[in-house]
């Protein structure tokens, strides 16, 4: 009796572990076709995003649930194979079911995150800065303004100022979607950084200026140019005035000391003492008025060779350049009052 007991449970066993094997088969040929075969061959893509601390069988059942996955307990399997459970970065992705999820589990792994496009026009300040900014959904406009003011956080990032102002580098940026302020912000300073080189911080010293100084000239080039060929011209005249002791008188620092401006620049305004009305205060003001960009800190280094010290507006993006105040006189008659 104890034989047949013994052998019926030999054969039990055998037949338990031909079920395993032959379930164990199964199981892997069923992963192995999950994993190597898109959901939906068809399928476009659609935005899925992954919060910060969000744990794997909540990105695996989010997946089946955007039908981007056929199942998540096979995808937290192989993720869990592939010792991924803590290496998916978060983000926002381009993710297809057309992809089959071996190919999605890759984007994720790598953070190959959907990034959206960011232009800084040259010229702007960091109010507007910061508004673009907010309208292409990154961050808050407030929250933006606010650390271009911090000083721990502008002491952090190598500048030596009391504000971002004129380091926010103009160019088009490509950032992903949940990026913070501070990403947004260090990588216009880094951009700055690359462009303001080593040759141009020589230059700055020779001309007897430092970074600040040819940042805060840079962006008031920036500002009073309409034709980019003329920067050099109007750099020039800066740079004779300040030669001579010349105040810049500078419209537009002036504007940018009024706080609520209108659109309107009155003699009122030019007559009101503030650390930036040029035709008031001799020198430099205090900081840049704007963000510049390249061709205006290239022009702020290395002005043309004239003995301009005036210029006015021809009211076509142009300017007309004087030597003396009777020129500019008589070219303030012809170009803004229009008289010969």
């Amino acid at each position: 009796m104890k034989k047949n007991k013994i052998k019926i449970l030999a054969i039990g066993i055998l037949i338990l572990l031909l079920f395993l094997g032959i379930l164990e088969q199964f199981i892997y040929r069923e992963i192995t076709s999950f994993v190597q075969n898109p959901a939906n061959p068809s399928a476009h893509d659609k935005l899925f995003t992954i919060h910060s601390g969000q744990s794997l069988k909540d990105i695996a059942h989010h997946l089946e649930k955007e039908s981007i996955i056929s199942n998540q307990s096979y995808f937290v399997l192989f993720a869990r194979f592939k010792k991924a459970e803590k290496k998916l970065q978060a983000g926002e992705y381009l993710l297809s079911a057309s992809k089959s999820p071996e190919q999605i589990l890759e984007v994720l792994l790598k953070g190959k995150v959907n990034l959206y496009r960011l232009t800084i026009p040259e010229g702007l300040n960091f109010h507007e800065v910061a508004a673009l900014v907010e309208k292409a959904g990154f961050c808050s406009k407030i929250e933006f303004e606010d650390l271009c003011r911090n000083k721990s956080f502008i002491m952090e990032s190598g500048i030596k100022s009391t504000s971002l102002e004129g380091y926010l580098f103009p160019d088009t940026y490509f950032f992903p979607k949940l990026s913070s302020c501070k990403t947004i912000i260090s990588t216009m300073i880094l951009h700055f950084k690359t462009i303001f080189t080593e040759q141009w911080k020589e230059q700055a010293k020779l001309l007897g200026f430092s970074i600040h100084d040819i940042v805060t000239l840079a962006s008031i080039i920036e500002k009073e140019t309409g034709d980019a060929k003329e920067r050099p011209l109007i750099a020039s005249v800066f740079h004779n005035r300040l030669k001579k002791n010349m105040r810049l008188e500078s419209d537009p620092t002036v504007i940018y000391g009024i706080k609520e401006f209108d659109g309107n620049i009155k003699k009122k305004h030019l007559e009101t003492l503030t650390p930036y009305n040029t035709y008031k205060i001799k020198g430099l003001p205090p900081g840049p008025i704007a963000n510049p960009g390249a061709m205006s800190l290239q022009a702020a280094l290395y002005p043309a060779r004239t003995e301009y010290l005036f210029f006015v507006s021809k009211k076509d993006t142009t300017h007309q350049f004087s030597k003396t105040i009777q020129d500019h006189n008589r070219a303030v008659k012809t170009f803004q009052l229009r008289k010969k």
